[in-house]
């Protein structure tokens, strides 16, 4: 079973760093794209940071310029730090891996279960 958990989120006042984790687990074969989103409430989940397997990261025009992913060497954790926060940053944040489960197998998305940030004076 392939599991993607996401930790980091909590409390912090406008103008404030985070730093978000996501680690996959479990049988993957291969990993071939790992990313954030978020979501607001009553809005529609958005795409926040994505690295491909080509190696290009791509941001979101909101989180670029204040936020940063990165990767660790395997390749089985990764984080999204966020700088200069601001209250429209306010979201429930999930981490995101498209893998292969199997060699050959179809990709599948997997999701981890979301961590709230609250940007809040």
């Amino acid at each position: 079973q392939v599991q993607v958990m996401e930790s980091g989120g909590g409390l912090v006042q406008p103008g404030g760093s985070l730093t978000l984790s996501c680690e996959v687990s479990g049988s993957i074969w291969s990993i071939h794209g790992m990313g954030w989103y978020r979501q607001a409430p009553g809005k529609e989940r958005e795409l926040v940071a994505m690295r491909t397997s080509g190696g290009a990261t791509v941001y979101s025009d909101s989180a670029k310029g204040r936020f940063t992913m990165s990767i660790e060497n395997a390749m089985t954790k990764w984080y999204l730090q966020m700088k200069t926060l601001k209250p429209e940053d306010t979201a429930v944040y999930y981490c995101y891996a498209w893998v292969r489960i199997v060699s050959g197998g179809a990709r599948r998305d997997q999701w981890g279960q979301g961590t709230q940030v609250t940007v809040s004076s």
